[in-house]
């Protein structure tokens, strides 16, 4: 008897989940070393910063893996949740300015440790998003589903920009939304006036896009070999 579809769909994302956890074990093992070894905690807030980029991944698992109405009735609410926290996936790629030489430490050490969990963001992004995209599909169409891609990386880039440069939160929608909203605001009214800001969201929205993209065109090398 053939496999079903559904059981197929679970095993692939437990053995994402597993090389996953993997990947992410690695970042921790190299941040313990680091503190092992210096006694000092400079790298540690890349650990927050994995934890945060696992829950638009985590939220968007938790869809995939319902059925029937339940899935029906939580992809907007929840679609929405994942989309205020999927920035801070691709956010630790810009962890990379906190690159420099220090002492007690080889550089090459540091960039191995900040390129693995910049590396584990990135993919997180673009696993959590091939998910979303999928549900997207089957509710309302490949049109829209693509179109719900190019927003989220936008918007994603955009998130980047925030978080880089002016600081925010994602939780900040909550405890500070006018701020928030002024600094929002005041750049949508005033581009030229921000130039950093569109550069930053351009480059990035294009940067990801054709990542995305990209892994999406692997994975079909991958299934066209299997069959």
């Amino acid at each position: 008897m053939p496999t079903s579809l559904p059981l197929i769909a679970t095993r692939q994302r437990l053995s994402l989940m597993l090389v996953l956890g993997a990947s992410l074990a690695l970042s921790l093992a190299l941040i313990t070393a680091r503190v092992f070894v210096t006694h000092q905690l400079t790298f540690v807030f890349l650990l927050w910063n994995l934890f945060l980029a696992l829950i638009p991944f985590g939220l968007s698992m938790m869809l995939g893996l319902a059925v029937g109405p339940l899935r029906r009735g939580l992809l907007l609410p929840v679609g929405a949740v994942w989309l205020l926290f999927f920035p801070n996936a691709p956010y630790i790629l810009t962890d990379l300015f906190h690159l420099e030489p220090r002492a007690g430490v080889p550089y090459w050490y540091d960039l191995g440790l900040i390129l693995t969990c910049a590396w584990n963001g990135l993919m997180l992004a673009y696993a959590s998003l091939l998910e979303m995209q999928s549900l997207v599909r089957r509710r309302f169409g490949v049109g829209l589903s693509w179109a719900f891609v190019m927003i989220a990386l936008v918007l994603s880039s955009f998130g980047i920009y925030l978080g880089r440069y002016l600081r925010w939160n994602s939780w900040d929608v909550l405890t500070n939304p006018l701020m928030l909203f002024y600094d929002i605001l005041h750049r949508v009214l005033h581009p030229f006036a921000y130039p950093r800001t569109y550069g930053v969201t351009m480059l990035f929205s294009v940067f990801l896009l054709l990542g995305y993209i990209t892994v999406r065109q692997l994975g079909r090398l991958s299934s066209e070999d299997q069959k």
